[in-house]
């Protein structure tokens, strides 16, 4: 699958599915680079045939709304949209 890894300090394993002109998304990768937390994202849009239905099926298992951005951290908890607050709680930052 197409995640690309942003480098920082390990809070976790934590997954972005979010969209390439999604400004809401461009915040959340923002926040945790500024924030200096390691992540990796995949921008769903850019995907393609199979690749793109199989990771369209695992966002919507966490999210059947299928919006984004979905941020799951540590395959136990799910945010749906940019929310500071929630990041902080979830990332201990």
């Amino acid at each position: 699958m197409g995640f690309t890894k942003v480098p920082g300090k390990n809070c976790g394993k934590v997954l972005i599915y979010a969209l390439s002109t999604c400004g809401w998304c461009k915040k959340t990768k923002q926040f945790l680079k500024d924030n200096g937390v390691e992540y990796s994202y995949v921008d769903v849009d850019l995907l393609q045939g199979e690749e793109r239905e199989k990771v369209v099926r695992e966002v919507e298992k966490w999210n059947p709304s299928l919006s984004f951005p979905t941020i799951v951290i540590n395959d136990a908890a799910c945010i749906v949209g940019f929310d500071e607050k929630k990041l902080r709680e979830q990332l201990k930052i």
